[in-house]
Parts: structure tokens; sequence; C-alpha cells
């Protein structure tokens, strides 16, 4: 047997830093490129559905009527293609990912009701007085 191979890696493992890190203490830093979830504005989402139609997982479903915008995170692949299809650029890819859950879940978002538009106030014309009836005196 050949002691000396395990040898030195036993003395190197023994100066060097740990090869993991302390999880809690130390959250991992993601780099710029990393694909982690989907964020939606949904002030700025109108609802359109593109994104559920590009979904190739068919994670996202979008309820006009009902003015909501839900994800199946654990059913994402977390591929981009909604984030490049929405017209309003209201979707965005989140550098961190999902949290663990012992259950799949269904994340919702409704859109808040817009405010009713006010109808414009009708002007009456001022009344001019009809040709003739002037008196002069």
């Amino acid at each position: 047997m050949n002691i000396l191979p395990f040898a030195k890696t036993a003395l190197k493992n023994l100066v060097s830093a740990p090869a993991t890190r302390q999880y809690p203490q130390q959250p991992r830093v993601y780099q710029q490129r990393t694909r982690g979830h989907i964020q939606v504005d949904m002030n700025t989402c109108i609802l359109c559905g593109l994104c559920s139609k590009k979904c190739p997982a068919n994670a996202i479903t979008v309820d006009r009527a009902g003015r909501t915008w839900s994800i199946e995170r654990f059913g994402c692949i977390q591929c981009g293609y909604c984030v490049e299809s929405c017209p309003k650029k209201s979707l965005s890819m989140q550098q961190a990912y999902t949290d663990p859950n012992a259950k799949k879940s269904v994340d919702t978002y409704e859109k808040a009701p817009e405010p009713p538009k006010e109808p414009a106030a009708a002007k009456e014309p001022v009344a001019a007085a009809p040709k003739g009836t002037e008196s002069n005196a």
C-alpha cells in the first residue's frame, strides 16, 4: 500500500479552508446570470395572457375576468420565455431560487381594480341671445 498520496490529501485538508459554506451565517451569493424565480409587477401587468401561452410547462395562469395572475412555482422550469414575451415588461427573473416547501403551492396575485373614470362634465354652452331680439334703448 502506498500511504504517501493519502497523507498528502490529509495534510492539504487540514491547512486549507473548508469546501462548504456555513449556510445560515453565510448566504449564497448568486452569479449575475442566475435564473431564479419569476417576479411579477401587477401595477404594470395588463393581464394579456401572452406569458401563459409561451410557458412550456403551463405553470402560469392568467384569469382576465377575475383579474388574477397565478404561477405554480414548482412547475416553473425557469426558461425565461414568459419574461421575453411580456409586452409591458412586468415579469422579471430574480436571482434567488424558490424556497423549499413540503407541498406544491400556487402563488396568486390579484390586480387592484381600476378606479372608475369620471365622465367628462357636460359643459352647458353659454346661451347667446337670438339675433334680432336685441333692443336699442
